[in-house]
């Protein structure tokens, strides 16, 4: 199958786009590292279940939501870290926290629907301006409306509770499951992550997803066959959202707080980094990608701390390893993988065979 194209008379079972890019990864590997995330509370402490794989696995599907963007419509989008966060601050404003002033303890299966919903309506009104705009323009407007958004919750004591925020923050009791239980919350992200990227491949594969492709690929062809290419710019902005609105009430959960450092500017940034750091091309790259930033994250402060240099050195650490891997491969490491996996069979075919 091959993705559409100006070389594509009309979109049709022969000519769609594969959902998947080549990637070279072994699908039974898939299964083996399913198996031992579902079985990791067996031998994983409660540290590592939350704060190594469960944060990895949030920021995952916040860089996956960038990821359907980028990869299947060509669009970066700096504000996806944004939007998870409008859904985390309204799942404190109208539910229950420790600054009982603002939030209005509204019960939790409320609250998160129209936190979520309130966050995919903002992420399809910034779809419907950033599209108008290409490339770089993209991801200034994006990037503006970031900035824009911490620094008014980060002044906004009325609403956001300014500087502070809300603490206090934690899942609720549900079909007689504690979900604040790690072990419980563990498979609660587990879940979600998994729905997240089994949707996106789903998506890739509908009529949708590979007129999505045929734009990203050209745009001036699609909308010659009659396809609205904004519409299908926008439509991907609601799907990346709700992606993006799902990972942010699970963050404030895991953290048990929100506050504007949480939508900083450098932490979406950093959302971007770790969706090319992991490969673009592919969706399971944002949550390599993102396994990689948590355990820098985690034990690079301590390892920069302990010969002697500043912690504030991370975000150095996190930008040479960014070039490095960049300049080995555009399409981080998935890409390294495939370039490996070509290597090696080349050296195991005959020469005859090569050659051809």
């Amino acid at each position: 199958m091959t993705a559409v194209s100006a070389k594509s008379p009309r979109l049709t079972a022969t000519t769609q786009a594969p959902a998947r890019p080549a990637t070279g990864e072994i699908p039974g590997l898939y299964w083996v590292v399913g198996a031992l995330l579902v079985l990791a509370p067996l031998f994983c402490s409660h540290f590592v279940l939350l704060q190594i794989l469960g944060w990895a696995m949030i920021l995952g599907m916040i860089a996956l939501s960038l990821m359907f963007l980028a990869g299947y419509g060509g669009m970066v989008s700096l504000v996806q870290l944004t939007i998870a966060g409008i859904a985390g601050y309204l799942t404190a404003i109208l539910g229950t926290s420790a600054v009982s002033g603002i939030s209005l303890n509204w019960p939790w299966w409320l609250a998160v629907p129209v936190a979520m919903l309130v966050a995919v309506v903002f992420g399809t009104l910034v779809g419907a301006l950033a599209v108008r705009t290409a490339g770089i323009y993209t991801i200034m407007i994006t990037l503006a409306i970031a900035a824009a958004f911490f620094y008014f919750v980060q002044q906004n004591y009325a609403v956001f509770n300014g500087f502070t925020g809300f603490n206090n923050l934690i899942p609720p009791v549900f079909l007689g499951v504690d979900w604040h239980n790690p072990i419980a919350f563990y498979y609660l992200i587990l879940s979600c992550a998994a729905l997240a990227y089994l949707a996106v491949l789903y998506v890739a594969r509908t009529p949708f997803g590979l007129a999505l492709q045929g734009v990203r690929d050209n745009a001036r062809r699609m909308a010659a066959l009659g396809f609205s290419v904004t519409a299908h710019r926008i439509a991907a902005y609601s799907v990346a959202s709700l992606i993006a609105a799902v990972a942010g009430v699970l963050l404030v959960w895991l953290n048990a707080q929100v506050s504007p450092g949480t939508v900083a500017v450098g932490p979406a940034i950093d959302i971007l980094i770790i969706a090319v750091v992991g490969g673009i091309g592919h969706p399971i790259g944002a949550f390599i990608g993102a396994l990689i930033y948590v355990i820098l994250r985690t034990f690079a402060l301590d390892a920069l701390v302990a010969v002697g240099l500043s912690g504030e050195r991370f975000q150095l650490l996190i930008g040479l390893g960014f070039l490095i891997i960049v300049f080995g491969s555009p399409d981080g490491l998935l890409g390294l993988w495939t370039k490996l996996q070509n290597r090696s069979q080349r050296g195991i075919l005959p020469d005859r065979e090569v050659s051809r």
